[in-house]
Parts: structure tokens; C-alpha cells; sequence
């Protein structure tokens, strides 16, 4: 209990340390290359520095645990911690506990945030930095549902407003009604039309009394749980899903003939990408030497650091493959990290631990 407590704290320590530092290098950075775009309002500008901190922890709070974990363990082999540990009889599997266990806390965390707007940060600050403002109306979405035809002029996802609705119902590829209006609200999880118009095409055109049958309707309900934001973030391409929204794209799309990749790649991303820490954790763990009498403890650690760069990068190459649909979900994300756990169970037996 006593190695547990002390290894978690110091490892804590080193990942608030490295975590802060990283998110300064990258804000700092992401600043100095935009100063001249942003906005010069001070209450903006410090809404969008926000959102680049809650990205830069997204993206790199998993390289901040594994790097915390290469401090702490050379922290105990410099200050003779480790070899202590050992003395007192403390197996390596008990030095190892804390490093999982408060890794694994703070994985489930991070992914709870996804389930709120924290997962659309870099999405909200690039809008910021373009228009001033965090959400920004879509254009010209066109999209199918339920062998209908739809078309917003513009979608707005915070005011659940659109504008300039047209739908069209076709039939063995022949169109047959067309729906106008000029504004749309989403209610009631229901897309209410304003003052619609509709128009039904006969089905004999011939005869002098089949023309256009015209109806007017002053709320007209239509595409049932079809929420501003999944319209917004599936039809125009975005892969930042919040765990609901993409829980939803994907129970609303499941019988559309929709392509999900990009859906199963955001959840993919959100629940498995971040294990990828505990198990390279263990692989690296097991490297690292006793005593800085047995290795160089400088050239180890610049060698961890630099594998673990290395397979991080693999691994953010292949989701972005993944989200482009390059590759499919499976291949780019889960395989990845299914060899690291893979190979982290074979390092676990390769050591004959008690």
C-alpha cells in the first residue's frame, strides 16, 4: 500500500507537469500562427483559448500518461526508490499497479468527457477563429431520409432553425410530392415546416382536370429525431462526435442507406484509441532497467520517449485513414490497438513475474 501510494502520487505529479507543459507548447504555438486572424475581442479571444486547451488535452493527454509514466520510473531508479521497493520485497507487478490503475482512472474520465461539447473543441475554436463565432450556420445541405430528398438553404444547429426547406418524395424514381417553406424549427423531436406548401403531382397527367393539386399547411411535422446537430455534423463530413450525437447518427442511419464509417470511426476513436496507454505502458515498463548502474538512464529515456512518439503517430495516422475511409474503422483503430495489447500480454509473460 505504502509503494502504492507513493508511486501514484509522484506519477500524478509528472503527469500534471508534463500535461501543463504540453498544452502551453501547443496553445502558444497555435496562437503565435493565428495571432493575425483572430478576433480581437478579449471575451473571444479567451473562448477560443479555451477550446485550444480542451483540444490540446484531447489530443495529447494520452502521450502525458505514458510520458509520466517514463519520468516516474526513472525518478525511482535515480533516487534508489525502486531498487528499495524491491528489497522490501514489493514484485513488479506491485510497482506496475499504480501505473495502470491511475492510468486506466483517467482514461474512463477522458472518455466521459466525450460526452459532452469537449469533443467538438478544435471544431468550435477553428469556427471562432473564421467567423467569431463557435457555431456556424451549414449551407446547402442536401441529404436523403426515408426515400425523400431534402434540402436546407441553411441549418442552424444552435437555434435548431433552418431556412428555405424543400423536400421532395419520389417512387420507383419518379417524383411525386414537393414540400416549400421557407423556415423549419426542430421541436418536440420533430421537424416543424412553417406555412408549407405542397405539391402533389397526379398520377394520370393526362385528362384535363389532372393538374398540380396544391395544399397549404400552417405546421406541417415531418423527419422524427432528426436532430440539427447530427444533420450538421454527418452531412457535412465532421468526425467530432459527442458520444450521444453519434449514438443517435448511428440508431437514426441504422436502416438508411447511410454510410457510418465516419460515425463508427468518432465512437472507435472515443472508446477504444485512449487503451492504447495502458498496454504500451506495460511494454515499455518492463525495459526499463533496475539501476542506472545496469543502462545509460539518459539513452533509455530518450529511446522510450521516441518509441512512444513513434507509436502514437502510427496510431493518429491510421484514424485519420480511418475517418477519411481510406481504411475501415476496424483496421485503422481497433487493430492497432489490439496488437499493442497483444504484444504487452506477451511481454507480460515473458518476465517471470510473482
Amino acid at each position: 500500500m505504502l509503494a502504492f501510494k507513493y508511486i501514484s502520487f509522484h506519477y500524478l505529479k509528472y503527469f500534471f507537469i508534463i500535461m501543463t507543459a504540453l498544452i502551453m507548447f501547443l496553445v502558444g504555438f497555435d496562437y503565435l500562427q493565428n495571432v493575425n486572424d483572430l478576433p480581437k475581442s478579449a471575451n473571444i479571444l479567451l473562448i477560443y483559448l479555451v477550446y485550444r486547451v480542451f483540444f490540446a488535452i484531447d489530443m495529447l493527454l494520452p502521450l502525458a500518461l505514458v510520458f509520466a509514466m517514463i519520468s516516474t520510473k526513472i525518478h525511482l531508479i535515480r533516487s534508489n526508490a525502486l531498487v528499495s521497493f524491491y528489497s522490501l520485497g514489493y514484485s513488479r507487478i506491485d510497482v506496475l499497479k499504480p501505473f495502470i490503475a491511475v492510468s486506466t482512472i483517467i482514461v474512463i474520465l477522458f472518455i466521459t468527457a466525450h460526452s459532452t461539447n469537449f469533443a467538438r473543441a478544435d471544431e468550435f475554436a477553428n469556427n471562432i477563429r473564421k467567423t467569431q463565432q463557435y457555431l456556424n450556420p451549414t449551407k446547402d445541405l442536401f441529404f436523403t431520409y426515408e426515400d425523400k430528398y431534402i434540402y436546407f438553404a441553411e441549418l442552424s444547429p444552435l437555434q435548431k432553425k433552418a431556412t428555405d426547406v424543400r423536400v421532395f418524395s419520389m417512387n420507383d424514381r419518379n417524383l411525386v410530392e414537393m414540400i416549400s417553406s421557407k423556415e423549419a424549427f426542430y421541436r418536440d423531436g420533430e421537424w416543424h415546416l412553417k406555412d408549407a406548401y405542397i405539391m402533389k403531382k397526379p398520377k394520370n397527367i393526362v385528362g384535363a382536370n389532372n393538374g398540380l393539386e396544391m395544399l397549404h399547411v400552417s405546421d406541417l411535422a415531418m423527419l422524427r429525431d432528426f436532430k440539427p446537430k447530427i444533420l450538421d455534423q454527418v452531412y457535412e463530413g465532421k468526425v467530432n462526435f459527442t458520444i450521444g450525437d453519434a449514438v443517435d447518427a448511428l440508431y437514426l442511419f441504422h436502416n438508411q442507406k447511410i454510410n457510418i464509417s465516419q460515425i463508427k470511426s468518432s465512437l472507435y476513436k472515443i472508446f477504444i484509441y485512449p487503451f492504447f496507454v495502458p498496454a504500451l505502458i506495460v511494454i515499455i515498463f518492463f525495459f526499463v532497467p533496475t539501476s542506472g548502474r545496469f543502462l545509460n538512464v539518459s539513452l533509455f529515456s530518450f529511446a522510450a520517449i521516441l518509441s512512444t512518439l513513434v507509436v502514437w503517430g502510427i496510431i493518429f495516422m491510421m484514424i485519420e485513414y480511418a475517418n477519411n475511409k481510406t481504411v475501415s474503422s476496424e483496421i485503422g483503430i481497433i487493430l492497432p490497438v489490439f496488437i499493442l495489447f497483444l504484444v504487452s500480454i506477451l511481454q507480460y509473460k515473458r518476465f517471470n513475474i510473482r
